[in-house]
């Protein structure tokens, strides 16, 4: 058998019955090893080159092992009591809760006039690429820009957040509005609907399900932003706790209590989300 193209790269595989597949490889799969196998051998020569500066690696790692047993096997608070780890912890899921209600009050609005099949398409495109800017910009960075100008604290992490997670919701919400049948709509249309009511009985019913997933996938990102955000930004709750532990009073055994703390509520949110979804499905489902 003869090939037209001699540049094309084929995978020979044999299978049980002994005949021989040629499969051709694309440009993409070719790019895409070719990276894979660069980053790899950088990845190795990064290893073979770094200046360990007479670092033992059996040492090393004995230490580093020692460390995650104090963490993980031994956490124990010692700087503050189990009542005000609760606290801390009910302040972080404020600040996350706040910034995700408010963003995501501002988004349903905003995403309304960002979807293709409910918007004059020059005033998608302009919300579509003024959010994709936002998004591009780590919510850390908005956050310090919007402490500049606010001063640090909590007031400066929730506007950075909210602004984080409107650029997100926006584009989710108009994906989610743009997946409706748009004959459903021409149909409401033709029947002399407005704008509003094709939105409120038509647009948001039927996306519910879809923007309350967004929302609390949103919710759960938010909280561990705003563990972040409470040391950079000052912001306080569990954050400042963490960073305090780790950086201040180097305790280890701290740092695995609230380590497993914030794995917890991030267990219980994604518990609780999965069950609202269930439910609010079923009950539309049924309707």
């Amino acid at each position: 058998m003869t090939l037209a193209k001699s540049d094309l790269l084929f995978d020979l595989k044999r299978n049980h019955a002994g005949k021989i597949k040629i499969k051709a490889w694309n440009k993409s799969q070719v790019v895409m090893t070719g990276t894979f196998v660069m980053l790899l051998l950088l990845t190795v020569y990064g290893f073979l080159t770094f200046d360990y500066k007479g670092i033992s690696i059996v040492e090393a790692t004995m230490s580093t092992l020692h460390n995650v047993k104090l963490m993980f096997l031994q956490p124990l608070l010692s700087h503050f009591s189990l009542g005000e780890a609760m606290y801390q912890l009910s302040l972080t899921m404020g600040l996350a809760f706040l910034s995700t209600v408010l963003g995501a009050l501002l988004s349903v609005v905003i995403a309304l006039f960002a979807a293709k099949n409910l918007a004059p398409k020059a005033v998608s495109n302009v919300i579509i690429v003024v959010v994709a800017f936002i998004r591009a910009v780590p919510t850390v960075l908005w956050v310090l820009i919007f402490a500049i100008a606010a001063g640090l604290g909590s007031e400066a992490a929730i506007i950075g957040m909210v602004f984080h997670t409107i650029a997100f919701l926006v584009k989710a919400y108009a994906e989610s509005f743009e997946e409706l049948d748009e004959g459903i709509l021409e149909a409401l249309r033709a029947s002399g609907a407005s704008w509003w009511h094709i939105v409120i009985h038509a647009v948001l019913p039927s996306t519910a399900t879809s923007l309350l997933s967004w929302t609390f996938l949103r919710f759960e990102t938010n909280f561990t932003v705003a563990v972040a955000m409470g040391a950079a930004a000052g912001a306080g709750g569990i954050g400042f706790e963490l960073f305090m532990a780790s950086g201040f009073y180097f305790d280890l055994r701290e740092v695995g209590f609230i380590t497993y703390a914030i794995l917890l509520v991030a267990i219980g949110l994604e518990l609780l989300s999965t069950q609202l979804k269930t439910r609010y499905l079923k009950s539309s489902t049924a309707n």
